[in-house]
C-alpha cells in the first residue's frame, strides 16, 4: 500500500535536475510507471529572458499517445515569468496520427478542435490537420500577460481528450520551470 500512496502523492517539480520514474498502482494491481520530467526538455536564458521548451507529441502510448511529453490532462506545468520570450520546439513523435499545438487561453469545458490563440503567433503550421509523424514546427511568442493558459492540440478532438498541458505565466516567478501537481516551481 505504500506504493499506491506515493504514486497518488504526485511527483516532484524538476527545474534543473533529473527524477527517477516513480512507480505506483494501476489498474487491476499492476506497477505502472509515472512520466517523468526530463530536465532536457527546457532551456532558460535568464540574461535574455528566454525560455526553450521541447514540446513533443505521443511521446509515450499515454492516453493513446494523445499526450505532450509523456503527460495529459495537465499534468504537466511550464512556469515562465511574465515578459519572457518563448520558443517551443513541437515535434510530433506519435507514429499512426498527426498533431498539432497551440497556446489558448484556459477554458471549461475544453475546445473540441482549434481556437484562437492567447498570444499572436503562439500556435503550430497546420492547427487543426497537424503535422505528421516527425514533423515539427516552432512556436515563439512574448509571455506579455500573466494568467494560466493550456498548451492544447488543436487537431478536432484532441485536446478535449486530454492532449494539453498548463502554462502558467507570472510576475511572481523569477525563472521559468517544469512543474507538476505536486512540485512547486
Amino acid at each position: 500500500m505504500i506504493l499506491g500512496r506515493a504514486f497518488t502523492a504526485g511527483l516532484l517539480a524538476v527545474a534543473a535536475g533529473g527524477a527517477a520514474p516513480v512507480a505506483g498502482l494501476g489498474q487491476g494491481g499492476t506497477v505502472a510507471m509515472a512520466p517523468v520530467v526530463d530536465p532536457s526538455w527546457l532551456q532558460v536564458d535568464t540574461t535574455t529572458k528566454t525560455v526553450t521548451f521541447q514540446l513533443v507529441a505521443g511521446l509515450t502510448g499515454l492516453n493513446g499517445a494523445l499526450n505532450f511529453n509523456g503527460f495529459r490532462d495537465g499534468g504537466l506545468t511550464l512556469t515562465v515569468p511574465v515578459g519572457w520570450n518563448v520558443a517551443i520546439h513541437f515535434r510530433n513523435h506519435d507514429g499512426m496520427l498527426p498533431h498539432s499545438a497551440e497556446v489558448i487561453g484556459e477554458s471549461h469545458p475544453l475546445p473540441t478542435g482549434p481556437v484562437a490563440p492567447a498570444f499572436p503567433r503562439a500556435f503550430t503550421l497546420r492547427l487543426d490537420q497537424g503535422l505528421v509523424s516527425e514533423q515539427g514546427d516552432d512556436i515563439r511568442f512574448i509571455a506579455d500577460r500573466g494568467g494560466k493558459y493550456l498548451i492544447f492540440c488543436g487537431v478536432p478532438g484532441h485536446g478535449a481528450a486530454g492532449m494539453w498541458i498548463r502554462l502558467d505565466v507570472s510576475g511572481s516567478f523569477r525563472t521559468a520551470s517544469l512543474v507538476t501537481p505536486a512540485g512547486k516551481p
